[in-house]
């Protein structure tokens, strides 16, 4: 059996797989890596070791854990560069495992917790009858589509809510060192969440006030991130549903918004904000926008996040958008790359 035949390097391993038979054990055994780093998130080791050399038993006394269990999952850990033993009991961090800290610049701590979750985890275990029927999993492994069932659990919610805002802090100034907005008074966001994409543009353009259209149960955590951005002035939160009307604006942002939702559906979201465009305004869709020609990196795998999660959700190439935007009333006018994988795709009213 080659999982006992063939060295083992774990995904997440500073050193290379052992040829193809250790690098397919290494994919087939990976779900216990996304797990080990999930767990290692929600326990907050990274904090506990924030002191230096810590034994398994101090870190079980102070986030009251199963003694004997913690050292072998500290053990599991320095298996995948997490720590790094100091003896046979002690541990120390490594710059991995500091990513991880809830204080660290650009923590991924938020991105951890919501791999491993079960509305994204359960879902991706039914991948093979998504690519059988072409359908969205999420209902089938948890009754539910995924907003419904994020709106029943609110720590979920809130955690994903945590992780969108950090994919969002991850490319927002990249985003803006590109985005023209001389002359525009009024942005909306539209599904915005918690706002940290225009609130970072509020921040760089003193005089431009912000607006997130979102679900209402996200209105406190939009007020707080406007708040802590110092932009609460200039911010306003707008409860709604951005398949039926949005509020008038000059720009209108879509980030992350459209692949949740099929082609139907996307071109209604991108009609109302047509509707609403004042005169000379903009639609700005920021997504990956596929490359037909390629299939490496990060989209193709998004794009079965899409489909596994959501109904009818999908990444999509420029000639999609295209198609989509005409039949919303609208013209793509260009695309702005930017320092990151993500694209602003631009459409005015025809």
């Amino acid at each position: 059996m080659p999982l006992y035949t063939t060295p083992l390097t774990p995904a997440g391993a500073a050193e290379a797989a052992n040829g193809t038979s250790g690098r397919m054990m290494q994919m087939i055994t990976g779900y216990w890596v996304t797990q080990v780093v999930r767990t290692a998130a929600e326990l907050d080791i990274a904090g506990h070791l924030s002191g230096g050399p810590t034994t398994a038993e101090e870190i079980a006394r102070a986030a009251s854990l199963e003694p004997a269990v913690t050292l072998r999952f500290l053990r599991a850990c320095a298996a995948v560069d997490l720590v790094t033993c100091e003896g046979e009991e002690t541990f120390t961090a490594t710059p991995l495992l500091e990513t991880l800290r809830i204080d660290h610049p650009g923590s991924l701590r938020d991105l951890a917790l919501w791999g491993g979750m079960k509305s994204h985890w359960e879902p991706w275990g039914c991948l093979t009858d998504a690519v059988r029927t072409g359908n969205g999993q999420t209902g089938p492994s948890l009754g539910a589509d995924l907003f419904g069932y994020l709106a029943a659990h609110p720590q979920e919610s809130e955690r994903f809510t945590a992780a969108m805002a950090a994919m969002t802090e991850g490319v927002a100034e990249r985003l803006a060192d590109v985005l023209e907005l001389s002359g525009s008074e009024t942005v909306v966001d539209v599904g915005g969440a918690a706002g940290a994409f225009v609130q970072t543009l509020m921040k760089r353009h003193s005089s431009l006030r912000g607006v997130v259209l979102d679900l209402p149960h996200l209105a406190e955590a939009s007020e707080e991130s406007a708040a802590r951005a110092g932009v609460s002035d200039r911010f306003e939160f707008v409860a709604g549903d951005f398949f039926h009307s949005v509020p008038q604006g000059d720009v209108y942002l879509l980030k992350y918004v459209l692949h949740d939702w099929d082609d139907e559906s996307a071109v209604r979201i991108l009609r109302a904000c047509r509707n609403a465009l004042n005169p000379g305004g903009r639609v700005l869709v920021t997504e990956l926008v596929i490359d037909p020609g390629a299939a490496t990196g990060l989209p193709p795998l998004m794009d079965l996040n899409m489909l596994t999660l959501t109904d009818g959700g999908r990444e999509r190439s420029l000639h999609d958008f295209e198609a989509l935007f005409r039949r919303a009333g609208l013209t793509v006018t260009g695309v702005t790359h930017s320092a990151t994988l993500v694209s602003i795709v631009e459409g005015v009213r025809d």
